[in-house]
């Protein structure tokens, strides 16, 4: 029988504070925490999903019960270590709040709290999706956190933190996870392409971590997808037949078409990009992706570390740049995101694409509101257009 494929985000989930990606701050608390023993009863970790939420919850219970703790963190080789991290330890029992929502599933669980941990020095539980216990669920988990036994640790793990209720956070240590740089997340997909034996380009790698807003489960999950094609090289073309995303020189020179006001080679460009595969919505995305990359060089400088593009995509970023002046890219930015809030309840796609990418390159043959306002016929310098480009 063929062996049974694990998924890259199941084998390379970190198993150390230090191996935590993105969260710095949190890992390096934890474990003054564990150094210290100065270790709440329990805990709240909230953020996006695969940011490490979880990933955090096991390496803490892991602190908390390996008998070979060094620097705060878990050895990872002893049995506790092991069983922990294959969710088989009967000590800590991790539990999915949005199907054991139910009162008496919240009274069976303090129940079985009162009784001592088979062999560790902590009974754990872990609470994914804390929010979705119903309110009589967590008017039955209160009392236990407010008085906890000795030998009880909670940990929660939620991506909704508003939806928990006052009187639950407030007894909780909470720990905000941040969303991961795209840097870093393409730091870690580097690392395990060398580990697959799989060579990749820096733009491909960097588009998948860019796809993966913020999230690393999200990124490898991508990764994975490319891998199955089971090319020995991961490059833009490999992506762009999979995912559909186009590279983005081809973006530029649509946005170079409009710059110019070519509102012909705009349209022609635009419907390569759909030729090619693209849906409408897809495109007005990286449209909206783009423009925000050129308002970022506009107003912070072509070395701005808010722009989330390899080293040699910012050639493109600059020169365009030079082309619009920041209140423009605002205003081309909420024209796409107006008409994709449009095409979402009309059947007429292609035509207000098409009106949108003119209305993009003849930009600034547009009258402001603000001319239209004062009666004026918007040829007026002193009172530039919404649309109008630099000169």
């Amino acid at each position: 029988m063929a062996e049974t494929y694990t998924v890259l985000a199941r084998r390379y989930r970190s198993q150390t504070f230090d191996e935590l990606v993105g969260q710095e701050a949190v890992s390096q608390t934890l474990k003054n925490a564990i150094k210290m023993g100065r270790v709440a009863h329990a805990f709240m970790f909230t953020g996006t999903r695969g940011v490490g939420k979880t990933s955090a919850a096991r390496i803490l219970a892991k602190a908390l019960n390996c008998p070979n703790v060094k620097d705060g963190n878990p050895c990872g080789s002893c049995e506790t270590c092991k069983a922990i991290a294959r969710g088989e330890d009967m000590d800590v029992i991790e539990i999915d709040g949005a199907s054991n929502n139910s009162v008496d599933q919240v009274r069976e669980l303090r129940q079985s709290a009162g009784i001592r941990p088979a062999r560790s020095a902590y009974k754990i539980y872990i609470i994914d999706e804390v929010h979705m216990l119903s309110g009589g669920a967590f008017n039955a988990l209160l009392k236990t956190l407010e008085e906890p036994p000795s030998h009880v640790k909670f940990i929660f793990a939620t991506t909704e933190v508003h939806k928990v209720p006052a009187t639950i956070i407030s007894r909780c240590q909470r720990f905000d996870f941040k969303n991961i740089p795209t840097q870093q997340i393409a730091e870690h997909l580097r690392a395990i392409c060398k580990d697959e034996g799989v060579e990749a380009e820096e733009d491909a790698i960097f588009r998948i971590a860019r796809l993966g807003n913020g999230s690393m489960r999200d990124a490898l999950s991508i990764l994975d997808r490319v891998l199955s094609m089971g090319e020995k090289k991961i490059t833009d073309k490999v992506i762009e037949e999979l995912l559909g995303k186009p590279p983005t020189a081809s973006i530029a020179e649509l946005v170079s078409a409009m710059a110019e006001g070519d509102a012909a080679a705009a349209i022609i460009k635009a419907d390569k990009l759909l030729k090619d595969g693209m849906g409408v919505e897809q495109v007005l995305g990286e449209l909206i992706e783009f423009f925000r990359g050129l308002m970022l060089v506009a107003t912070c400088g072509e070395k701005t570390d808010l722009l989330d593009v390899p080293g040699e995509a910012r050639g493109a970023f600059t020169a365009l740049s030079g082309k619009y002046d920041p209140p423009t890219l605002v205003h081309l930015i909420t024209l796409c995101e107006l008409s994709l809030r449009s095409l979402k309840s009309s059947t007429m796609h292609r035509p207000l694409f098409d009106a949108l990418i003119v209305r993009l390159a003849l930009a600034e043959q547009f009258s402001s509101i603000r001319q239209l306002m004062a009666g004026g016929d918007g040829s007026s310098s002193n009172s530039p257009g919404a649309g109008q480009k630099k000169k």
